[in-house]
């Protein structure tokens, strides 16, 4: 038995339709990321979920349970919400207790749950002071801590970390992935950023326009893109990918005259004169040198080098086709270089250009 179910679920505005037929089924325990960018539906069907939206048609079940038309505060579920969501006259202490003060808890238990809480978010010094006094990350940790105290079976967590800067941002994706695996709780949670997806999710839901693009591990979203959309979104720098033709066996890269041998496995979907994408990740290309050889080659025109730290970013040129290409910063590179590329066979993806999918090997 799941302990979520989303079943066929549509949501139409009039004539508009934003969501169009979606379907998850969550295990207890799994901690699912619904990515993409704005407008593409993931928080409507949150709020679905937490019946701050209604549904045109499909259902919603919780350990077997249909939920839709169920009150919200009925659904077993809590939620995160990006603003946080505080009372601000009221302590950190009561505003986690404050669900179980509307229900009527003993104060016993109810103090006992909001200790544990903020153990285990480690705020136990801040339980008496107002949320004026905390900075975003204590914000946010006291929201959760008032999600936590519930014991739902489903958490909820709407862009929870946008508000906060970079570093806190880290911190608190590493407080969020401790506590998941402490807890070991149902958790669906949404983001456009794709970092916090790869790094917290056991599952990736990649949606566009209202429709799951592909859904599965992270090591599958990232390796294994279904379709362009997918390759293009998940990855810092994204995947490159280049307008291909197949002739005569191998694979002609659009306004240049370079040639790449046309993998064995992929000679079934691709037949002379088709219009493909090429894809490959910028980490998957190393500079041809004395020491780098082997591989397929990409000659390319250098325009812009850009050092990280950690690594140096090539942008580069093959005609009039973007290349960009993650190397050790030690690599010697300048504006207007000629550089050859090399990447093993493994790494090259192929997709249909007309349909966006990817072809499979």
């Amino acid at each position: 038995m799941s302990a979520l179910e989303i079943q066929n679920i549509r949501k139409s505005y009039g004539a508009v339709e934003t969501l169009k037929g979606i379907d998850i089924a969550l295990q207890s325990g799994e901690f699912l990321v619904l990515l993409g960018s704005s407008g593409c539906g993931k928080s409507t069907l949150l709020n679905i979920i937490a019946g701050l939206a209604e549904a045109t048609s499909g259902d919603i079940r919780i350990a077997d349970r249909s939920i839709l038309g169920v009150h919200p505060k009925d659904r077993d579920i809590a939620m995160v919400f990006q603003s946080y969501a505080l009372y601000p006259n009221l302590s950190v202490r009561r505003n986690i207790g404050f669900g179980l003060e509307m229900r009527k808890v003993p104060v016993a238990e109810r103090d006992k749950a909001v200790q544990e809480a903020a153990r285990l978010l480690q705020i136990e010094p801040l339980l008496d002071r107002k949320p004026s006094q905390l900075s975003g990350g204590q914000r946010q940790r006291v929201a959760i801590g008032r999600a936590l105290v519930r014991k739902p079976q489903v958490f909820l967590f709407d862009e929870p970390l946008s508000n906060l800067d970079a570093k806190l941002r880290l911190e608190m994706r590493t407080e969020l992935k401790r506590l998941h695996q402490m807890l070991k709780t149902t958790v669906v949670y949404v983001t456009h950023d794709q970092i916090e997806a790869m790094t917290l999710a056991s599952r990736i839901a990649v949606m566009k326009d209202g429709r799951i693009e592909q859904l599965g591990t992270p090591e599958e979203i990232y390796n294994h893109p279904a379709t362009l959309y997918v390759a293009g979104f998940v990855g810092s720098p994204p995947m490159n990918i280049l307008d291909v033709e197949v002739d005569n066996g191998s694979l002609s890269i659009v306004g240049s005259d370079v040639r790449l041998p046309l993998p064995e496995r992929f000679r079934p979907a691709a037949s002379d004169g088709k219009q493909l994408a090429l894809g490959i990740r910028p980490e998957a290309l190393r500079l041809a040198s004395a020491d780098q050889s082997g591989g397929h080659a990409l000659p390319a025109r250098i325009e812009v080098v850009e050092l990280t730290g950690p690594e140096l970013v090539a942008t580069a040129r093959i005609g009039q086709q973007k290349l960009t290409a993650c190397l050790a910063p030690r690599a010697k590179l300048g504006q207007g270089d000629a550089a050859v590329f090399l990447f093993d066979d493994d790494a090259l993806h192929l997709f249909d250009r007309a349909s966006g999918r990817a072809c499979l090997a």
